[in-house]
């Protein structure tokens, strides 16, 4: 959970060994009455031409960070940082969206509702099968929430005070009682920037394990627990890696490495400002963890250059991101926030302001320094997607003339791929959401000669409305080649560029004028082969 634009100058250093405070008391709790559902939000439209068509946003007013992803008796539950009385940051509380595919979402009642002693920050949620916590029934097990009580006047801990707190529930999620013991995870001192809990299952130790940050420290801090309502202090991760802004939402989490029966462990973290791009961003760590300390290898130092550290996406508009507990598969299923606090409260939709990224997946590969992460598009998702519209494709050879796609490819949301063989060009691309007549548009590239994978949002529509929002992201491949392969993701709003079979992924949100439909290939200083395939959302 972010503040905006938070001031560092405020940072209260910790001690890595601070000691840990847990409240625990007998359950007795109290209960959010019963909501009622509402229905899905609207398409967009001339007088609201941002609205995303394939990405999870609110009817109305404002959402960033994704909290409590969790899938369950067949349907996703994404909760999420939501004010229920506005279009800006405030009244954080939890709002809960559900989909049988990760593409078609419907809203539903706010889960957990801010109050004028706690706001609901970030969290998680864990199916306890086995009720470990009490909290349900052997019959009925309970939906387990961790969250962070962000504490105001007449909370349980002095106002500004952070702590981790339970809430659960018993009707798949709809309802929720917070548990009466609140907060079951406090530091001692007690700090104003200890947050964002996620929760691993680690089968070696039978215990779950949560990681925090005290954000302003760049310090993540480990705890384990057999029921979720009793936590004990394991460790704390830092010093390596980026350190320029605020750590948050962090979660550890084993995976299988492609095409070898070794595993490994994968620290997500975000961090803002600092990111690759600028303002906020997500790196990663892999490395082992022996169910006490998690240790990073080849871990760029803090002072290393930004390009040193492992960064999850290179584009300006991908953030808190984590995964979805129980999703089906052996990859993990990330759900991310596209959006930067750099701008975030100034875009200019109305009624409502922020959305999630597409669901990815995630493979480790063993790289040539280095594990490295891929990213894909997340196959429920994409399954879903090739289930609508009609799939379009074009060959083609491109010189110095810049070529018309033509009516086939006009849209304003797609799903691109788009495979490129620069046989004697220096550089070629795709422009998309393109004005009539002019070369104006979103501008996706590619230069054979250094690697770069290069997304210009610089002549994509309106961008007065904040000097931070950053004209073009970029990110250089590895091994150069002339051959290239796009999967692009075009929305209303947005665009997400899978590059070389995710090994680089731009995530970036833009805002064109309603009319820009138009499509076209270009090819510089030489000649170049395209495959342009599209399926039109």
């Amino acid at each position: 959970m972010t503040y905006p634009n938070p001031h560092l100058s405020r940072r209260h250093m910790l001690a890595a060994s601070a000691a840990v405070v847990v409240a625990f008391s007998a359950a007795s709790c109290t209960a959010n009455p019963t909501p009622v559902p509402t229905p899905s939000g609207p398409a967009p439209t001339a007088s609201d031409p941002w609205r995303p068509v394939a990405h999870l946003t609110a009817e109305k007013n404002w959402l960033n960070d994704p909290n409590g992803l969790v899938y369950h008796d067949g349907t996703y539950h994404a909760f999420y940082q939501y004010n229920p009385r506005g279009n800006s940051w405030g009244n954080m509380s939890w709002g809960h969206s559900t989909s049988k595919d990760l593409i078609q979402w419907e809203q539903q009642p706010v889960a957990m509702e801010a109050s004028p002693e706690e706001e609901i920050f970030s969290g998680c949620i864990v199916m306890d099968k086995n009720n470990a916590s009490g909290l349900g029934s052997a019959k009925n097990p309970p939906m387990v929430a961790l969250y962070t009580s962000a504490y105001g006047k007449n909370g349980a801990l002095p106002q500004g005070a952070q702590a981790q707190s339970v809430a659960f529930s018993l009707d798949n999620g709809t309802t929720w009682q917070k548990y009466q013991g609140n907060p079951v995870l406090n530091l001692a001192p007690t700090n104003n920037n200890f947050r964002d809990p996620k929760v691993t299952w680690y089968e070696p130790g039978r215990y779950w394990v949560m990681t925090t940050v005290v954000a302003d420290a760049q310090v993540v801090k480990m705890f384990k627990s057999t029921d979720l309502l009793r936590w004990e202090y394991l460790s704390d991760f830092s010093g390596v890696g980026a350190q320029g802004g605020l750590w948050e939402v962090p979660e550890l989490i084993q995976m299988n490495v492609e095409d070898s029966t070794a595993k490994k462990w994968v620290m997500l973290l975000s961090i803002n400002p600092g990111g690759i791009a600028g303002g906020s961003g997500m790196q990663y760590f892999v490395g082992e963890f022996d169910g006490t300390r998690f240790t990073a290898e080849d871990a760029a130092a803090p002072d290393a250059p930004l390009d040193e550290s492992q960064w999850l996406d290179h584009g300006a508009d991908y953030y808190a991101a984590n995964s979805i507990s129980g999703a089906p598969g052996d990859k993990p299923v990330l759900l991310g926030w596209m959006g930067n606090w750099d701008y975030a409260q100034d875009v200019p939709t109305t009624p409502w302001r922020g959305s999630m990224a597409i669901p990815r997946e995630l493979t480790l590969v063993r790289g040539e320094k280095r594990f490295e992460l891929r990213s894909a598009i997340a196959g429920a998702a994409r399954e879903a997607m090739e289930h609508s519209g009609e799939v379009k494709s074009k060959n083609l050879t491109v010189g110095s003339s810049p070529k018309d796609l033509g009516q086939d490819f006009k849209g304003r949301t797609q799903l691109i791929e788009l495979e490129m063989d620069l046989t004697s060009a220096r550089e070629a691309g795709v422009l998309l959401r393109q004005s009539s007549g002019s070369d104006s548009g979103l501008r996706i590239s590619y230069n054979k000669e250094t690697g770069t994978v290069r997304v210009d949002r610089s002549k994509a529509g309106t961008s007065n409305f904040s000097e931070k929002f950053s004209p073009f992201h970029q990110v250089a491949l590895p091994s150069p080649s002339s051959k290239v392969h796009f999967m692009i993701l075009l929305d209303s709003s947005s665009v997400e560029v899978f590059a070389a079979g995710g090994r680089a992924v731009v995530s970036d949100t833009f805002f064109p004028d309603w009319d820009n439909t138009g499509a076209s290939v270009f090819s510089m200083e030489g000649d170049t082969d395209f495959t342009v395939t599209s399926r039109t959302l």
